[in-house]
């Protein structure tokens, strides 16, 4: 067995853990207060690969309008995929709500409480199960995020770069997750990593594992986690065609698989390094400029085209906030055309 840091790691986080929505801090749960599963379920899909900062208002809009399980299985899949535009990685709105709708129906609207039957779960992978095992359940799991990465790459230096060191890290995880208060341990770990441990300057002074750091005893704290080199990433056009009228615009649901599916946007031409044009119908399209949106694997440059709709295509009013990032951008830069040219 490795290091037992769990003993000044809990008593730090009994001190400083950070206050989040979704969260029931120390001395709510030395009360006996539990974490409610679906809430915490719900923060842990939305924080794959997004800020805290970036969850907190659209988590609060989810529990206001969808207060639990049962709620969200029920709910319009139109009025989600709206509620959780501007979030990114839309594949997880759709795991969230066929995952809802396996724990209401099969589960009778109670989460596991297994990592084993978690992740059997739409939607829920090895570190998200690990997380609601450890969190609302205090099962003696081990939960592994990008915080937790860094805090054991420095405490170990850990040469092997991520992502091929995934399995080491987890193996000394495993070895430090203690059995008491292990939910406790988790968000203590993530604490740690998010505001002390940070990836450009940790702040080694007030950390409580720091004498026990191999990191900070050679100094080179800022060289780990060790990263693979990456890849440049290549860049892919599309045209956006908008067509505008009196009644709004010319919208379409995008198809369920692949990016940005089920979500509201402009008709389009695929999005390659050199495609073709393909307007939704004859018109006399005019070409305003270009938007620029990244995503994780590509650049995406759109070239927006609009034009007065016809008098028989439905058009419908655009709520800026449905529309995913990339087509808001889109829309903001037809409408202040639109209406310069209205005037």
């Amino acid at each position: 067995m490795r290091d037992d840091l769990s003993p000044a790691l809990l008593s730090w986080y009994d001190l400083h853990a950070r206050v989040l929505p979704w969260r029931v801090g120390p001395e709510d749960r030395k009360r006996g207060r539990r974490p409610d599963p679906y809430g915490v379920w719900l923060s842990e899909i939305m924080l794959q690969q997004t800020t805290v900062a970036a969850v907190r208002s659209y988590w609060t809009t989810f529990m206001a309008r969808w207060p639990h399980v049962k709620a969200l299985a029920d709910a319009d899949d139109d009025a989600v995929m709206a509620a959780w535009a501007g979030l990114g990685y839309y594949a997880r709105a759709r795991n969230l709500l066929k995952c809802a709708r396996v724990i209401a129906a099969e589960h009778d609207g109670q989460f596991p409480q297994t990592e084993e039957a978690l992740r059997k779960l739409p939607g829920i992978g090895p570190y998200t199960a690990a997380a609601i095992a450890a969190i609302v359940f205090d099962r003696q799991a081990t939960v592994v995020d990008g915080n937790v990465e860094r805090v054991i790459s420095r405490l170990y230096e850990i040469d092997i770069p991520l992502p091929k060191s995934k399995a080491k890290i987890t193996e000394i995880a495993e070895q430090l997750t203690p059995s008491e208060r292990p939910g406790d341990y988790a968000q203590a770990m993530m604490d740690l990593g998010a505001t002390l441990c940070t990836p450009r300057t940790p702040a080694c002074g007030l950390c409580p594992v720091s004498k026990t750091c191999r990191a900070r005893a050679s100094g080179r704290q800022v060289d780990y986690p060790v990263k693979a080199t990456k890849k440049e990433k290549p860049v892919r056009k599309g045209h956006t065609y908008i067509a505008y009228g009196m009644k709004g615009y010319l919208l379409e649901r995008r198809a369920n698989k692949g990016l940005l599916g089920g979500m509201l946007g402009f008709p389009g031409s695929e999005w390659s390094a050199s495609p073709a044009p393909s307007p939704p119908f004859v018109a006399h399209w005019q070409e305003i400029g270009t938007v620029r949106h990244t995503f994780t694997h590509f650049h995406l440059i759109l070239t927006i085209h609009i034009a007065p709709a016809l008098q028989c295509i439905a058009l419908q009013p655009v709520v800026r906030d449905d529309l995913p990032s990339a087509f808001r951008k889109a829309f903001d830069l037809a409408k202040s055309h639109i209406e310069v040219g209205s005037q």
